[in-house]
This record gives structure tokens, C-alpha cells and sequence, in this order.
């Protein structure tokens, strides 16, 4: 293995930065690319997978995997079945969708950013969906209570 497990997953996987593929990649498990890659990335289906582009990474193609941390350049749509981390060198020139999303400052995403609707979304451990905004105000108002928006400042909402 060549770095440490990070949120269950270790990169098993490198592709250099002087390295050049043309053409499609499956993978299962970590993969760390440094180098270029001009065709699609996609992750084996029905297997655990990760996919570290750094800095240095390029990606002229799709991406298809289920945990995606990229501080590197995409040139094409993405897909995060679990989770993408945006780091801020990420640069991405397409759509991007995803189940759960981690953007730093800096990280630029020229497309359309559009979350996975519920059905598409596996459980992830700490993904809570939030009630409707109408929920909460009337069952406030239904317990005699001051709505957040109308608490004044020393005053918090239930």
C-alpha cells in the first residue's frame, strides 16, 4: 500500500507524473494519478473505489467512481457516487454530479453542479437528510415557540 487508509480506503494504485495513457481506465480500489489520462476513468461496478487526482493529475475524459478527490484538472463530466472533495487546485470543465460534496476555497467548477437524487445516493454514515423549512416554522409555531427568524439575538430557536 502506498499511503495511509483514508476513510476506509487505501491507495493501492499509482500512475506516475510523467506517465500518458490513452485510452479508457477501470479500476477498483485507491488509484493516485499524477499523470494524464485521455480517456475515461471509471471504477469497477459493484466494488469500493477512490480515485486521487493531484496537482499534477489531468483527466480529458469522464469520471465515474464512487470517492474523488481532486486537486488536479478534469476536462470532461464527473460522477461521485459517494463522495467528492474538491481541493483547491481542482479544476473541473464539465458536470458534476455527486452524493455528498466537500469544496475548498479556490476549486473552480466550470458546469453544472447537481446532487444525486435520494434513490441514486447510497447511505453514507453521516449524510442526515434535513426537514422541509415549512416543517420546522409550523411545528415552532404549533409549541408556542419563537421561529430562528424571528428570535432576536440572545434568543436561540428550538
Amino acid at each position: 500500500m502506498l499511503f495511509s487508509k483514508k476513510k476506509g480506503l487505501s491507495i493501492d494504485t499509482l500512475i506516475g507524473e510523467d506517465t500518458a495513457i490513452d485510452g479508457d481506465l477501470v479500476f477498483a480500489g485507491g488509484l493516485r494519478l499524477d499523470g494524464r489520462v485521455r480517456g475515461n476513468v471509471t471504477a469497477a461496478p459493484g466494488k469500493a473505489s477512490m480515485l486521487v487526482v493531484s496537482e499534477k493529475g489531468m483527466v480529458e475524459g469522464e469520471i465515474s467512481v464512487g470517492h474523488l478527490v481532486l486537486n488536479g484538472t478534469v476536462k470532461g463530466p464527473v460522477h461521485a457516487a459517494d463522495l467528492l472533495e474538491l481541493q483547491p487546485q481542482a479544476r473541473v470543465l464539465g458536470d458534476v454530479r455527486y452524493a455528498a460534496l466537500e469544496m475548498h476555497q479556490g476549486a473552480l467548477v466550470e458546469g453544472r453542479l447537481m446532487p444525486l437524487v435520494q434513490g441514486e445516493v447510497k447511505a453514507l454514515p453521516n449524510l442526515v437528510e434535513a426537514a422541509p423549512v415549512d416543517e420546522v416554522t409550523e411545528a415552532a409555531a404549533v409549541d408556542g415557540e419563537t421561529p430562528a427568524a424571528e428570535a432576536g439575538p440572545t434568543e436561540k430557536a428550538a
